[in-house]
């Protein structure tokens, strides 16, 4: 059976949302798929911006949001980091245009609207970011690790 673990957490604001991202980058290893979904707006992107700056070493690095390319890649000290949003995608079939098999195989895939999917890995980390209301601006994520995920989930330190 595939190991499972859940964490909720109440972030603040924006900040906080990149302080997980910082925590999250250390555990991303090649072949990792993590999703992200959420409300419009609840910090998708800034995760993931989050997320490639700390592996990348520079907080001054450039990480658009990958909504009208559909794909950014980020040559890492030690993987390749491929972010990539399907908001756009109409067809699960446009799937293998994208290589997003080749990107497992030598890094981690961070993946914004992964509903446009057709299949998910078994193994995988999904974040789901909601907007608090009445919060100015809270967040509250649930981090699901399933499979190998979930034994370094536990190990968050956050």
């Amino acid at each position: 059976m595939n190991p499972v673990l859940n964490i909720d957490l109440i972030l603040a604001d924006e900040a906080a949302t990149v302080a997980l991202g910082r925590a999250l980058a250390p555990l991303l290893a090649i072949g990792d798929f993590v999703t992200l979904t959420g409300d419009l707006g609840a910090g998708k992107t800034a995760l993931a911006r989050a997320i490639v700056r700390t592996r990348m070493g520079r907080e001054d690095e450039d990480v658009p949001s990958p909504t009208f390319t559909l794909i950014q890649t980020y040559d890492a000290p030690d993987l390749l980091i491929t972010h990539a949003d399907l908001y756009r995608l109409d067809d699960p079939s446009e799937l293998r245009e994208l290589g997003l098999g080749e990107a497992l195989d030598e890094g981690a895939v961070l993946m914004e609207w992964p509903d446009r999917m057709d299949r998910l890995p078994s193994s995988r980390l999904d974040i789901v970011l909601t907007l608090v209301a009445g919060e100015g601006g809270a967040r509250r994520a649930r981090l699901t690790g399933q499979g190998s995920w979930a034994n370094r989930l536990d190990t968050l330190n956050i």
